[in-house]
């Protein structure tokens, strides 16, 4: 089953201190990207706001832009984007990190009612091999399961995904993406570059495993 999201769902909350923060309901939670509350370690790739044709020539970026498709007209793109493909030079820490929190951290604030297991899903667009994936973490932890969320699938367009990459199944396997809420209140979920040039829209945290669409 797939769930399909009303502009209701999409909660924002203003605290006390000026700062937005995201409030969990009925078990699901859905962000749009470019609402984060901080970003951190962006010295060596930042994360962009991508909302009209001139943004995409903020840094390198070979890539058009896609905002007419993305939700709210805009999206984040990790920049400047050096490697497209395999023949392009992998240069670790830079273009590419496998550890999670080192580069290009984006944090968002939510208040969780429901505790327990929630799946990340997050809406990207990747246009090769080396733009589709992400590191996902919570209160400045990144487990193992928030680590190489993974996109094969659905190339050249807004696409849902929910699977890490294992040495096993490098297209990604699902149900492995999640994060333990343990306790009621206000968390912080933040994402990490994995690989420079990828676009992220929107995410969502749902007790369910159910695709939006």
């Amino acid at each position: 089953m797939r769930i399909v999201f009303l502009l209701s769902v999409f909660l924002m909350t203003t605290c006390t201190e000026g700062q937005e923060f995201f409030q969990e309901k009925d078990g699901i939670v859905i962000v749009e990207a470019e609402a984060f509350h901080s970003q951190e370690r962006d010295d060596v790739r930042k994360w962009y706001i991508q909302k009209d044709m001139a943004d995409a020539y903020t840094m390198r970026d070979i890539d058009s832009s896609h905002h007419h498709s993305a939700s709210g007209g805009a999206y984040l793109e990790i920049l400047p984007d050096t490697r497209t493909n395999h023949d392009e030079k992998l240069i670790k820490g830079e273009n590419f990190i496998n550890e999670p929190g080192q580069i290009g951290v984006l944090h968002y604030q939510v208040q969780f009612e429901n505790t327990g297991r929630y799946y990340v899903w997050v809406r990207a667009y990747s246009t090769g091999t080396e733009d589709n994936g992400i590191h996902v973490g919570i209160d400045g932890t990144w487990p193992e399961s928030g680590q190489r969320m993974q996109w094969c699938e659905g190339k050249h367009q807004w696409t849902w995904e929910s699977k890490q990459r294992t040495k096993e199944e490098h297209c990604g396997v699902p149900r492995l993406i999640y994060l333990e809420i343990d306790q009621p209140g206000k968390h912080t979920i933040s994402f990490s570059m994995r690989e420079d040039g990828f676009e992220i829209d929107q995410w969502m945290m749902s007790k369910e495993y159910s695709q939006p669409d």
